[in-house]
């Protein structure tokens, strides 16, 4: 039954609140923090987790600084951990994501209206002009962005190898990086299948690594540290 139930609420959620964003671009109405757009993806990420049964709680939550910008860097193990944190955060972060999820239909061109940031992983130079486009809202918005540093999501619910792109982000801005650690999702959806095995979704916070002072050269030392502390989290998420 839940199945039945996500698979009917999923189009029907994306199609009302992606068409919300895509008109609200349209228009030209500004974005500006829990504004229309804001409101429209925490509410379609809501509206899919109830329909699926999927419970969300969120632990460390002190660590987040809607006034300061920051680098938040999550494991990444199913559709259903985009969804709990875009729900569930106590902020709105903009995504650094993938180009191919801004040619999916209504979908796409949502998350265009609402100032999410693209980046083509197959040409080096366009991937890193993204990251100055990030880093150039992080500074002047004073902007969370959420960065998947696996580049693409786990096939086996074991963390894998970091990219460095996310890390010279953060120290290209100077903000410092959230580690973010999302228990449970893996065990939703498993890849390849339709399915959805409702489950209790725990996201939990750690402090922020900061980035002041590194440069360039450090990227690999603020990965691996990053990483670490994500891995320690693990445990406290239950």
């Amino acid at each position: 039954m839940r199945t039945i139930l996500y698979l009917i609420t999923l189009p029907l959620a994306t199609i009302w609140y992606g068409g919300k964003c895509i008109v609200a671009g349209l228009l030209g109405v500004k974005r500006v923090p829990g504004g229309v757009y804001d409101r429209a993806q925490r509410t379609w990420a809501r509206v899919i987790l109830a329909a699926s049964g999927v419970r969300v709680t969120v632990t460390g939550a002190e660590h987040l600084r809607p006034d300061q910008p920051q680098v938040l860097a999550a494991n990444h193990a199913s559709f259903f951990d985009i969804m709990a944190l875009l729900g569930y955060l106590p902020i709105d972060p903009k995504f650094v994501a993938k180009k191919e999820l801004f040619s999916i239909p209504v979908f796409g061109a949502a998350i265009r209206a609402a100032g999410h940031v693209r980046i083509d992983r197959g040409h080096l130079k366009e991937a890193f002009g993204a990251y100055d486009v990030a880093a150039k809202r992080i500074r002047e918005e004073k902007l969370p962005v959420l960065v998947y540093p696996e580049g693409t999501r786990t096939r086996t619910g074991e963390m894998l190898p970091f990219k460095k792109g996310p890390f010279v982000l953060a120290i290209a801005v100077g903000a410092p990086v959230v580690p973010v650690y999302v228990d449970g999702a893996f065990g939703i959806q498993p890849p390849g299948s339709m399915r959805v095995r409702p489950r209790p979704i725990h996201i939990v916070i750690g402090a922020p690594v900061p980035t002041d002072g590194l440069t360039h050269e450090d990227r690999e030392m603020l990965s691996t540290r990053v990483r670490n502390t994500m891995l320690s989290l693990r445990p406290a998420s239950g």
